[in-house]
């Protein structure tokens, strides 16, 4: 269990912070970068909260709770040395990359094909998500980037990607079941 009596320590005025694993690196590393950007996302996530409801709002309280999963993964290095650790770290399963697929199937059948490219727009909850889909890139292509110098969880870098796809699926959703998806028109402002 985590307790925050005291919110900042002036540890990080130097410009580090520390890891999960208690070594420091600067505030700028890959790893940081690629976890803070995680934290965007599930900011996101909170915005698009507000425009969702039911099933929708119950999966996004999820996948912000699978994100703090995935920061806490990302904030731990050396996975090698995971059953050295004083407790076991977290890291981000298989199963989780499991339930996005099966949402994204459950939510695609419902949905025509696409014959053309969408706009990020529609109803607020789309738009949200449309958000969502794209920092969720971001932080994808910051995380492989890390795992190309650093030890990275394979199921957090899957996670990511199922998680841009969820975004995308689900905005058509909010669209109208597509309905009401904003088509891209190539040159049509020539």
């Amino acid at each position: 269990m985590v307790v925050l009596n005291k919110i900042y320590t002036r540890t990080g005025d130097a410009g580090e912070t520390a890891l999960g694993n208690g070594s420091r690196v600067a505030k700028h590393s890959a790893r940081v970068t690629a976890y803070g950007t995680v934290d965007e996302v599930n900011a996101t996530v909170g915005l698009a909260r507000l425009a969702a409801a039911g099933e929708t709002d119950e999966a996004l309280a999820r996948i912000q709770n699978d994100l703090f999963d995935l920061g806490a993964d990302l904030c731990r290095p050396d996975m090698d040395k995971d059953g050295d650790a004083e407790y076991p770290p977290l890291r981000v399963a298989a199963s989780q990359v499991d339930r996005l697929e099966a949402e994204i199937d459950a939510m695609n059948k419902h949905l025509e094909p696409l014959r053309s490219f969408i706009l990020p727009g529609g109803a607020a909850l789309a738009a949200h998500l449309h958000l969502c889909r794209t920092v969720s890139r971001r932080a994808e292509r910051l995380t492989v980037e890390l795992a190309t110098i650093e030890q990275v969880n394979e199921a957090a870098v899957k996670y990511l990607n199922r998680l841009s796809d969820w975004f995308f699926v689900a905005s058509r959703m909010a669209n109208d079941g597509g309905k009401d998806d904003v088509l891209w028109v190539p040159g049509a402002n020539r």
